[in-house]
């Protein structure tokens, strides 16, 4: 539980979050831990975390999958929905970091410009269609985002980043923050040159062997 609360403490130092904004969440056996609404980083403590059970149905309400002390965040939606479709994922990061928020009211995906693009899973970092914050459509959009992926952004709004464990759903935002700023930068001179699919296919494939030495496999 602490894993959260460093999780949300550190996002918050990094300026990917500010005030109450974002939440964080971890799979536990018996469904996941969540973040509390509107609790600001430096009030949060594990005992406001909200336990929360994944339904093999869509939950109509927060009350078919708990009955917690606190709200959970608003959305608890999408981090439930991930994890019953996503079984690879056993954590998520939802933040406003600056530049990914900056693009994603743009509603722009980020194409391949760099070959760190692969971090998150494919040759490009979807932008979800925007839907109003905690309900079942933004939820919808952004797991279709995220299908195959391990980040998204959200249409006026901010960014997903999912990964096998807290640790690695952190390097996936925080790459995926420092790309958003490289792409918005690059873009104030004017379009970058993006790699082919074939580049980015030969990187993925790189990617998978590299990962596996980071991961001492």
């Amino acid at each position: 539980m602490s894993s959260i609360v460093a999780a949300m403490k550190r996002l918050d130092a990094a300026g990917l979050n500010r005030g109450a904004s974002g939440n964080c969440s971890m799979r536990t056996p018996d469904g996941f831990l969540i973040t509390p609404s509107a609790v600001p980083a430096e009030e949060l403590k594990e005992t406001l975390l909200v336990s929360m059970r994944v339904s093999s149905t869509m939950p109509a309400s927060m009350a078919d999958i708990a009955a917690p002390t606190a709200n959970p965040s608003s959305e608890w939606r999408f981090h439930h929905d991930i994890y019953a479709q996503r079984p690879d994922v056993h954590a998520i990061i939802h933040c406003h970091s600056p530049f990914a928020t900056t693009l994603a009211c743009l509603h722009k995906e980020v194409p391949p410009f760099h070959y760190m693009i692969a971090v998150a899973g494919g040759s490009t970092i979807r932008c979800a269609p925007y839907a109003l914050f905690g309900t079942q459509s933004l939820s919808d959009h952004a797991v279709q985002a995220l299908e195959d992926r391990k980040a998204c952004l959200l249409a006026n709004h901010g960014m997903i980043a999912v990964g096998r464990d807290l640790n690695d759903a952190m390097r996936v935002a925080v790459e995926v923050e420092s790309l958003c700023e490289q792409y918005w930068r690059a873009l104030q001179i004017g379009p970058p040159m993006l790699l082919s699919d074939q580049q980015m296919a030969e990187v993925i494939e790189k990617f998978k062997t590299y990962r596996s030495r980071v991961q001492g496999r």
